[in-house]
């Protein structure tokens, strides 16, 4: 008894590593006893309990865990590609929600992939692969129509990559979605939302139906924060998605259609030879 007491003491203390991305840390949860935060460099990246994977606790993993909910009827496992890999918390989320789902993960962050894997490791009987590459050369790997679900969660030193912002890239998603498939990306922006709008007007010109939900505060640029886009050749299920959204224990707004049209302000989609990163958030947002 007291040799557990003391492995509980023990795993309560924060773990850290040195990745590609900066000092990786795993922080326990003070409320869930095998709850962990995941930290790059002091910005809080995921959020896993290995007791329950099904629990989302970061506001936008929940926006995308609505995604990986809609994204077909209940417990009908999935094809699912996620870009970015992080802690693995939608990945587990899939394995959980839809057993028999197979997964594949692209994570640049080699160092970060074993670190996470060491410390919390996948649940054996996932069908989850992670491979160890940039996210567009990736994602060129999947074969044509492959995909029921594409997530991109792709930053570095916290904004997301410039390559993975443009309708090339976006052209590559809709290649490797299957007709009918989803995608959802989480995107960070703050006043005056220059970057959203023009990945609005960038999703728009490659898929034919959008979807775009966040906190009101951050669609009315009040603040820096998390929006998640979705994208498909189908009509998107937005009424359950804001039934969904409305209830979060953050509640969120669902933007689509003509009212996204006008949020977008006629902003012009973003090619290779134009795209920028997304924007650095201000230091205030991690304190």
């Amino acid at each position: 008894m007291a040799r557990n007491k003391q492995r509980d003491r023990a795993a309560a203390a924060p773990l850290t590593e040195t990745v590609d991305g900066g000092l990786a840390e795993l922080v326990p949860d003070r409320e869930r006893p095998r709850a962990w935060t995941l930290l790059l460099d002091g910005a809080p990246q995921s959020h896993v309990d290995l007791d329950d994977p099904a629990h989302l606790s970061f506001e936008y993993q929940r926006r995308l865990g609505h995604a990986v909910d809609l994204a077909a009827p209940p417990n009908r496992p999935l094809q699912a590609v996620h870009l970015g890999g992080g802690a693995l918390t939608l990945a587990r989320y899939v394995a959980a929600t839809r057993p028999r789902s197979t997964q594949q993960v692209v994570e640049l962050d080699g160092p970060l992939v074993r670190f996470v894997r060491r410390e919390l490791p996948l649940d054996p009987g996932a069908r989850v692969r992670v491979r160890t590459a940039d996210a567009r050369a990736g994602l060129a790997k999947v074969q044509d129509g492959w995909a029921d679900l594409i997530i991109a969660d792709v930053f570095g030193g916290a904004r997301t990559p410039a390559h993975l912002t443009s309708t090339e890239f976006l052209a590559e998603v809709r290649r490797a979605l299957r007709p009918g498939g989803l995608y959802a990306a989480n995107l960070a922006d703050g006043p005056p939302l220059a970057h959203l709008r023009g990945q609005i007007a960038t999703a728009a010109a490659v898929f034919p139906e959008l979807a775009l939900t966040a906190d009101p505060t951050v669609l009315r640029g009040r603040r820096f924060g998390n929006a998640v886009l979705l994208a498909s050749d189908r009509d998107l299920p937005v009424a359950e998605l804001t039934r969904r959204v409305a209830t979060d224990p953050h509640p969120g707004r669902v933007e689509h259609g003509r009212a996204l049209a006008d949020f977008a302000g006629g902003a012009a989609p973003v090619t290779d030879a134009s795209a920028k990163p997304s924007p650095a958030p201000p230091a205030s947002v991690f304190r």
